[in-house]
């Protein structure tokens, strides 16, 4: 079996970068990145400058192009599909022209992976999203997470996930967030699998674990799962806890608690030396910095006249040195409550992250974004991407199934 990867929803390598830093003979074959509505596809520019492009079976260049126009049968047979796609509502309805067809809402990105999936069959799939995917959407929680497995499940493949707190496992930033392993059930791995329970397969068997460590388990849940997209849209609800099994339509999950590695902290992240002034923190900007950062109770009125007091705790101001950094989002650098604020190692005062530092948070090369790129889109090519050392993380456990597939 071949160690080839098709990677959608590329952003500017995550992915990749982090099966090449295993050295292992992984090879992209072809990869997507495109961002609606943007003349400059920074992301995509980024990719190709490090890596080149990708043509598909034809010899053509569509890897800036919108997913959904992409012939899928043109994209080069792959052994390991992976993305990280956004959360979005994954309800379907059936469709107009037939009865038997279904259609989900509009741009929703998932179906792209699903005929991806369905037209090239790669016997495995690793895919990243927001942890809240496993509880949305609020009025059916577990709905939109219902819908992927259901999928998963008619097209032949068991699936594991995991909500992985990148800090935990010794990165820079407490960034969680939910990885899924998908695997055909005909493949030598599946069929190994399938002689393990579901338990088994949570606490000591499966790939999560294997890549992630835990230390405990609590109770076991289970249900079921059919593949009629339109009756779990409508009708599937389940609290899916922070990892999971399913198999066959059969789901088990389980409140798992993480095994703890020594992370990197923040203060280890910052440079020591030669930060340019604009990334300090004027005088006339400080008070409004502490507003929105500290603790508040605000007096607000909802839309059908209902008054409520909106109120939240502060945030550490500035960020301390001793921990790994907080979440990073496409908002990092802007006058936001999220943004990161440190004290400056040289001089003491007050700065936002330089976008050096924000590679660093995310287990990039220095300078990755450094392609021609405004400095905002490089916070924000950053806050959309994934820790890299997950990905090398999970590669290394891929790298022991694939022998068994030759």
């Amino acid at each position: 079996m071949q160690k080839t990867i098709c990677e959608l929803f590329a952003g500017v390598g995550g992915f990749r970068l982090g099966f090449d830093k295993l050295r292992s003979g992984w090879e992209t074959n072809w990869f997507s990145q495109w961002e609606p509505g943007a003349r400059t596809q920074w992301a995509h520019d980024c990719y190709v400058q490090h890596f080149g492009d990708s043509p598909d079976v034809n010899g053509e260049l569509h890897t800036g192009e919108d997913i959904s126009t992409v012939d899928k049968k043109n994209i080069p047979d792959h052994t390991l599909l992976v993305g990280g796609f956004p959360c979005q509502d994954y309800s379907v309805a059936h469709s107009l022209v037939s009865s038997k067809g279904i259609e989900g809402k509009k741009g929703v990105l998932w179906w792209q992976i699903r005929d991806t999936l369905e037209e090239k069959k790669p016997p495995f799939c690793l895919l990243e999203n927001v942890d809240r995917l496993l509880k949305s959407p609020a009025k059916q929680r577990g709905r939109d997470f219902g819908v992927i497995l259901s999928c998963f499940a008619a097209l032949g493949y068991s699936v594991e996930w995991r909500v992985v707190n990148a800090a935990q496992y010794g990165a820079a930033q407490r960034r969680r967030r939910t990885f899924i392993f998908a695997y055909k059930n005909d493949t030598e791995y599946g069929k190994k699998m399938s002689g393990f329970s579901a338990e088994d397969v949570i606490t000591g068997r499966g790939f999560m674990v294997s890549a992630f460590p835990i230390t405990d388990a609590g109770k076991f849940l289970s249900t079921t799962i059919g593949t009629d997209l339109v009756d779990v849209s409508d009708n599937f609800a389940f609290s899916f806890e922070n990892a999971g099994y399913m198999s066959n339509g059969e789901i088990t999950t389980s409140k798992i608690v993480e095994a703890e590695e020594q992370p990197i902290l923040l203060g280890k992240v910052l440079l020591s030396d030669g930060v340019d002034e604009k990334y300090f923190i004027t005088s006339d900007r400080m008070e409004k910095w502490a507003y929105l950062k500290g603790a508040k109770k605000i007096n607000r009125t909802a839309a059908n006249g209902h008054q409520y007091v909106f109120s939240e705790g502060p945030i550490a101001f500035p960020d301390p040195w001793d921990r790994p950094g907080r979440t990073m989002l496409t908002s990092e650098s802007t006058l936001n409550r999220s943004t990161h604020v440190v004290s400056d190692p040289k001089c003491g005062k007050l700065r936002l992250l330089t976008p050096v530092e924000a590679e660093r948070l995310q287990g990039f090369e220095d300078n990755w974004t450094n392609t021609g790129m405004p400095d905002r889109m490089r916070y924000f090519c950053m806050g959309n991407a994934l820790v890299v050392p997950m990905i090398t993380r999970m590669g290394k456990v891929l790298d022991s199934i694939i022998p068994a597939e030759q």
